[in-house]
């Protein structure tokens, strides 16, 4: 396998990543589509850094941990959500500016 189909595969992750987080409201999907953008960089820091040196170990201690910090991120971004819609009932962007201290 060469370097070109990871990093195409890399660049329509980041996309319809892209794609979701702007074009979605709900705060869920604003999510998701954040954390496929994160999905596509990092697979593309993976492929390269297969491509480049292959032998080192650095490029896979990386990718672990920005997948950790992606699940670490995932996990308070859910609970916020949740807390702010068992509170006020609010899942829309647009709602949830409205909020203050």
């Amino acid at each position: 396998m060469t370097l070109e189909p990871l990093l195409l595969v890399a660049a329509a992750l980041f996309s319809v990543g892209l794609f979701g987080a702007l074009s979605q409201q709900s705060v869920v999907m604003l999510m998701m589509g954040l954390e496929l953008m994160l999905g596509g960089v990092i697979l593309a820091a993976a492929a390269v850094w297969h491509f480049v040196a292959p032998a080192a170990t650095d490029g896979q201690v990386l990718v672990v941990l920005a997948v950790t910090v992606m699940a670490v991120e995932m996990a308070v971004g859910f609970a916020v959500v949740t807390a702010l819609f068992r509170c006020r009932e609010v899942d829309m962007t647009d709602d949830a500016a409205e909020l203050k201290g």
